[in-house]
């Protein structure tokens, strides 16, 4: 019996998890008369914030592999297990394992960030790639729904990215730049041999002046909880507390930003949180495509 290639297994599989998943399950409306079996693929494209045109060419073997970002949509869209998960991400060529970070968030964390809608909350993998994140998120430091996939990381928007929204450690800029940089390092020792955590090394390293003083300093540190000032170009100045929780399966970074309750902060927060729950046509309060 001849096995069958990963893409023709995807495709394939993708369907299968498709039509076994139907849209009361899915969070969507239910109509009366209704031949499709389990979800349409123009309704998995709008979960997963993807094109029809795109899902049709995937189940039909006709496109390349989905990236991570895509994995991560489809896989939140399809409601998949841990395990179903860790499938599709090697079927799409993401496989983790011989020093490669792992960019697959677990079934759990998924409903954590789904069920937190009142404070800002983000989930990255160990090189700090934006994975996941709800709309108040979004509302505080910008969506990151338009910026392409390779530039969804911290280190990079934080370095070379234009915001509306400024952070600021409790010390001094230079601190909170010198703690993420310290981070990244530890991060490149554990895993010397990722090729994506390379690459954005070396873009960092030639984009960025500052980051490139703070990489030379060889510094290693766990970047965890603080107290940060956010300049945002509505809502002014918050006070926020910004936890970190780090996963020990996938090695994956949880950021929460809270306020002090009865605070200015905690009432700029709400509001953000009310402007963050507006959703823009095409697009979902959960995001992470």
């Amino acid at each position: 019996m001849k096995l069958m290639s990963a893409s023709g297994e995807l495709a394939e599989i993708l369907q299968v998890w498709r039509e076994r998943l139907s849209p009361q399950m899915a969070g969507m409306p239910a109509t009366a008369s209704r031949r499709a079996k389990g979800l349409r693929r123009e309704e998995l494209a709008v979960l997963a914030s993807v094109s029809a045109d795109y899902i049709v060419r995937l189940e039909q073997g006709r496109s390349s592999a989905p990236s991570v970002q895509v994995c991560v949509s489809i896989a939140r869209a399809l409601q998949l297990s841990d395990t179903e998960q860790e499938h599709l991400f090697r079927l799409a060529g993401h496989a983790t394992g011989g020093g490669r970070i792992s960019q697959i968030v677990p079934a759990s964390i998924r409903r954590l960030v789904e069920r937190t809608s009142e404070r800002p909350m983000a989930v990255f993998d160990a090189m700090w790639n934006l994975l996941l994140w709800n709309s108040v998120w979004a509302a505080l430091p910008g969506d990151p729904s338009p910026v392409r996939e390779a530039d969804r990381n911290l280190l990079w928007l934080h370095f070379t990215g234009p915001s509306d929204c400024h952070l600021h450690g409790p010390e001094s800029a230079e601190t909170l730049d010198a703690s993420l940089v310290a981070d990244l390092r530890r991060s490149a020792g554990r895993y010397p041999d990722d090729p994506q955590l390379q690459q954005l090394v070396a873009r960092l390293n030639e984009t960025s002046t500052q980051f490139r003083e703070l990489w030379l300093r060889h510094e290693i540190d766990e970047h965890g909880p603080t107290i940060r000032r956010v300049v945002h170009s509505e809502v002014g100045t918050l006070d926020l507390d910004c936890d970190i929780l780090s996963t020990q399966r996938h090695d994956l970074r949880i950021m929460i930003y809270t306020a002090e309750p009865g605070s200015e902060s905690e009432s700029k927060l709400a509001l953000l949180g009310t402007i963050g729950t507006q959703p823009a046509p095409g697009s979902s309060e959960l995001s992470g495509s």
